[in-house]
C-alpha cells in the first residue's frame, strides 16, 4: 500500500525537532532539500523523497524588512519594486537576511525618485522607518549628485544654497558645491528630488542626469543598477 502524502512542514517538524510553525520558517527561508532541490513551500506534499534540512541552518528573527534599491533611471516606483526578487539580489549583500516571500508582502515606496533619476530607493515593511522616512522626512538629508550644463549666473551657488523662493515659500537652506565642471553635489533637507531640475534652472543650468547617493545615514555604497539589498538591523538612516 503506497504511503499516504504528508505535508513537508509536518515531516521537516519531525525531523528537527521543532514546533509546525518553525517548521515552516526552515522551509521558507531555503533550509530545506527535497531529493536534493530546495524547497520553499510548507505545504509542499512528500511521500517517500529524501528530505534534509542544511546543517548551517538557523531561524533567522521574525522581523519587518527593508530593501535598499539602485534604481535605473527611467524607471518609475511600480518597475522598481518589481525587481524586487530573488535574481536582483545584490551578491554584495553581507547582512546574512535570506529572503523569504512574505518580505515582498506590504512593501511601502519611500522618498521616491522621479522616473528619470537613479540611485537609492527604499521600499519597507518596517513601520518605524515607514513613519521616519513620511512623517520625519523633512529631518533627512539626502546627498543628490546633479549633471548639468550651462553656465551658472553670478552668485548663482548662493542662491542655491540659500536664496530661492518656490512658489512664494523660501525652500530650506542646502549645502550645494561643485564636484566637477558638469557636477553639483546637493545635501538637502525637506527639498524632494523632483525640485532639484526647476532649483538648477533659476540660475542658469539644466540638468540632463541627478543620482541620489545618500538618504540620512544609508548610503548606496557599491549597489549596482538594478539590484538590491536588505537595509541590515544596525544600520540607521
Amino acid at each position: 500500500m503506497a504511503e499516504e502524502p504528508k505535508r513537508l512542514s509536518k515531516v521537516v517538524a519531525a525531523l528537527v525537532p521543532c514546533s509546525r510553525r518553525e517548521a515552516e520558517q526552515y522551509i521558507a527561508e531555503g533550509w530545506v532539500r527535497v531529493d536534493g532541490q530546495v524547497v520553499v513551500e510548507p505545504q509542499f506534499r512528500v511521500t517517500e523523497q529524501k528530505v534534509e534540512i542544511d546543517r548551517q541552518a538557523h531561524l533567522q528573527p521574525a522581523t519587518p524588512a527593508t530593501f535598499l534599491m539602485h534604481k535605473p533611471a527611467g524607471m518609475g516606483t511600480a518597475e522598481a519594486h518589481a525587481l524586487l526578487g530573488a535574481a536582483t539580489h545584490w551578491a554584495g549583500d553581507a547582512c546574512g537576511i535570506r529572503r523569504v516571500k512574505s518580505h515582498g508582502v506590504g512593501l511601502v515606496p519611500l522618498l521616491a525618485l522621479p522616473a528619470a533619476a537613479e540611485g537609492l530607493a527604499v521600499f519597507s515593511q518596517d513601520g518605524r522607518i515607514v513613519r521616519k522616512l513620511r512623517e520625519d522626512a523633512h529631518l533627512v538629508e539626502q546627498e543628490l549628485l546633479a549633471e548639468v550644463t550651462g553656465t551658472l549666473v553670478p552668485n548663482g551657488l548662493a542662491r542655491l544654497c540659500e536664496g530661492l523662493v518656490l512658489e512664494g515659500r523660501p525652500l530650506p537652506p542646502a549645502r550645494v558645491s561643485w564636484q566637477s565642471e558638469a557636477r553639483l553635489r546637493f545635501a538637502v533637507k525637506g527639498i524632494t528630488p523632483e525640485i532639484v531640475p526647476w532649483m538648477c534652472a533659476q540660475v542658469g543650468l539644466k540638468l540632463t542626469a541627478l543620482k541620489r547617493m545618500r538618504i540620512g545615514r544609508v548610503p548606496m555604497a557599491g549597489l549596482p543598477p538594478g539590484q538590491w539589498r536588505y537595509l541590515p538591523p544596525g544600520e540607521r538612516f
